[in-house]
């Protein structure tokens, strides 16, 4: 059942979604899936899986949720057959909760209360409207409890206005209107106007809850929950309280101004609030959900940014008053020298820190400087040009450095260093490999994206590290080289794994083969299966294990060299060779032409990283302050973050500007990641400068 809702639904064929359901199920992870099982996928990608499992996952759940919900109704005696068969063959979570309500245990309520003293059988005959004296009715059930006629049929009321409110078509016709009519109104909490300026777009504003953008709604829930926003989502009520009479009220029945009283109550009083909540979930949600996919994105783009390389490299962490904290990098990104230079005010020794530079240039064969984008960042780099030296400067974005210098694995790092020598080393090591740099630091706080403390931080932190594990596998990480923090998200591993890696690494040395990682502890064939085709031994005993290829298929790689008379060595080398072979000689029931192709790509591109290489770049040298910006100049600039309404670009003068999407290219826009990708080098015209409120408007257009 659930295998057909989901092909259904994705449009996928179904033996595709049962067998990509299975391999989950076993154990397989989506990267090992999209990139070794595609003969069982019919060549899904990794977000066509990861929208299976998603689904797989929600309606498991919703299974579950439907075995609960039986098993309460069934305790209360009021399960009847018909009842088990709606519950058994829905599968939508909100239907669902619906066909619950009535029957869901409740703490006390009005009606609860009305029906302890008696009253339904009032409430039932004022509901059918067809008695015609409700009062004279009422009287027999005046007791202790009851007093007098009035509090009898209030009671009834309020259990008829408990009925309204849990009635499934009830809910239905009022959801449908607050999503074609609600408005969300934002105004501000008074007294706190000075307070909340920053939030001063929405003092007074308000907006149809189907057209927010998530950003503008994400902004007046971080408004909200600060306090200086109250924020509401209204309909007409009027028009709602006519949806329900006609639903409920006959006209010109005797009980009807009784029902007509309980339906206003029971929406006003039940039903508003619960529509109001539940159109505001799922609001939220929606914005959540799109803020969490730029975030993915950004993040995507920043982890295959492009690396430097094994290169020696000086890393500079700018600063004043404490001075720039310098460190030698070797190219594998250990610290070699670590020193602290004082070139700017209030010491301003200029010419000492010129001389350790120049002289750490040569002393270690310098190949780059990665300097800091923070605090006197730009001094920083004025400073370092100017002494003419031969290496690249690179200005490296901080985000998330400082983050890093504090944490777990920092110490773990450096035990006998600060936290300042830790920063400097992680700007230098984002410039060589930003990978393998950014995966120790926790993804919300590299800094990317818009508002990502206001959304759900557990569907953020589920994306983010499915963006991490995708990143790490698509590159492929050095066996013998890597951390243990990024072999953590290598396909099948996890932390224990991964530490045990590194711990038979350092006791046993380098790894020879991949086979040999069946001796690490606990690893077994099922985590060999899902990691080794990740995982690189470059300069081992078997040139196929510096490839792609899974070891799974190294038979077929090996008959192929044979079916041509050469040797491995010479047809793994040998690009003319591999162009010999017929494909499809080596198709088997298990083995289909994606495999084949895929054996010879890896072949093809043995050794190379899908990521371009960094280049270097340097600010305008006329553009230090935003007080140096006039409108209409054209400057360079590198994008530092990506959001729904548009790019920030980074000019170098310690605020970034926004690049509004319309103002992305000469063409209409639907997403500014259809234009520009993070860390791009673009060129940029000023708009606007306003000094006061600390913002730069720039444009592409034309440009």
């Amino acid at each position: 059942m659930l295998i057909n809702i989901i092909a259904k639904e994705l449009g996928f064929a179904r033996d595709k979604v049962k067998n990509t359901v299975e391999l989950l199920e076993g154990g397989a992870t989506v990267p090992f899936i999209a990139r070794y099982r595609k003969e069982a996928t019919g060549s899904m990608d990794e977000v066509a899986i990861g929208n299976v499992k998603d689904m797989y996952e929600k309606l498991t759940a919703i299974v579950q949720r439907k075995e609960t919900i039986i098993a309460t109704i069934e305790e209360q005696g009021k399960l009847t057959p018909e009842l088990k068969m709606r519950i058994d063959g829905c599968f939508d979570a909100v239907e669902l909760e619906d066909i619950y309500l009535p029957y869901k245990p409740k703490r006390r309520t009005r009606a609860t209360i009305a029906r302890e003293r008696g009253l339904e059988p009032l409430a039932d005959l004022i509901f059918m409207q067809q008695c015609s004296d409700v009062r004279g009715r009422a009287r027999s059930f005046i007791c202790a409890d009851v007093p007098g006629v009035d509090e009898a049929i209030a009671g009834a009321c309020d259990i008829i206005a408990e009925r309204v409110s849990e009635d499934e078509g009830a809910r239905n016709s009022l959801r449908r209107l607050y999503s074609r009519s609600g408005v969300i109104v934002s105004k501000v909490v008074k007294g706190k106007e000075a307070d909340g300026i920053k939030y001063s777009d929405y003092y007074e504003w308000q907006e149809s809850v189907s057209r927010v953008s998530s950003h503008r709604l994400l902004a007046m829930m971080r408004g909200e929950e600060e306090g200086f926003l109250r924020v509401s989502i209204t309909v007409d009520a009027d028009e709602a309280v006519a949806q329900l009479n006609r639903r409920f009220v006959k006209r010109f029945s005797p009980s009807s101004e009784y029902m007509e009283h309980a339906v206003a109550d029971g929406y006003k009083r039940l039903l508003a609030p619960s529509m109001e909540n539940e159109t505001r979930g799922n609001a939220k949600q929606r914005a959540d959900d799109e803020a969490i996919a730029v975030f993915a994105e950004n993040l995507r783009q920043l982890l295959m940014s492009s690396p430097l390389g094994q290169k020696r490299v000086l890393a500079i962490d700018p600063g004043f008053r404490t001075g720039c904290k310098v460190v030698v990098l070797d190219s594998q990104g250990n610290l070699v020298y670590h020193t602290v230079i004082y070139p700017h005010p209030p010491q301003n020794d200029r010419d000492t820190a010129a001389r350790i530079i120049t002289s750490l240039v040569g002393d270690y064969a310098i190949e780059a400087f990665a300097i800091g984008n923070g605090t006197a960042g730009r001094e920083t780099e004025d400073f370092v040009r100017r002494l003419g030296l031969d290496p690249d400067i690179f200005p490296v974005n901080e985000d998330g450095a400082s983050v890093y210098s504090a944490s777990a694995v920092a110490r773990e790092e450096f035990p006998d260093e600060d936290v300042t020598v830790r920063g400097a080393v992680s700007i230098g090591r984002r410039l060589i490999d930003p990978l393998s740099e950014l995966v120790k630091i926790e993804p919300r706080s590299i800094g990317v994206g818009q508002y990502q403390h206001s959304v759900d931080q557990g569907k953020l932190k589920e994306r983010l590290d499915v963006v991490v594990e995708s990143c790490v596998n698509r590159v492929g990480v050095n066996l013998n080289t890597a951390t243990k923090q990024i072999l953590t998200h290598i396909s099948g591993l996890g932390p224990a794994l991964a530490e045990n890696i590194v711990k038979y690494r350092a006791e046993n040395g380098d790894f020879r083969t991949r086979k040999e990682l069946l001796k690490v502890p606990r690893l077994g064939n099922k985590a060999f299966e899902q990691a080794a085709g990740f995982l690189r031994v470059i300069g081992g005993d078997n040139l196929l294990d510096s490839t792609a290829v899974h070891p799974e298929s190294y038979g077929i790689v090996m008959q192929m060299a044979k079916d041509l008379g050469v040797s491995l060595e010479q047809f793994i080398s040998d690009g003319e060779l591999r162009r010999k072979v017929v494909l499809s000689n080596y198709l088997t029931d298990k083995v289909g032409m994606p495999t084949l192709n895929d054996i010879i790509e890896a072949l093809n591109k043995r050794g190379l990283d899908p990521r371009e290489q960094a280049k270097a770049f340097s600010f305008d040298p006329n553009i230090h302050e935003i007080e140096d910006l006039r409108v209409g100049m054209v400057v360079p600039g590198l994008v530092s973050n990506i959001t729904a309404f548009g790019a920030f670009v980074n000019i170098g003068v310690h605020q970034d500007g926004l690049v509004h999407i319309s103002q992305l290219a000469d063409r209409f826009v639907s997403s500014p990641g259809d234009v520009v990708k993070l860390g791009q080098q673009v060129m940029v015209r000023v708009v606007e400068v306003d000094l006061k409120r600390r913002r730069i408007s720039l444009s592409m257009k034309g440009v």
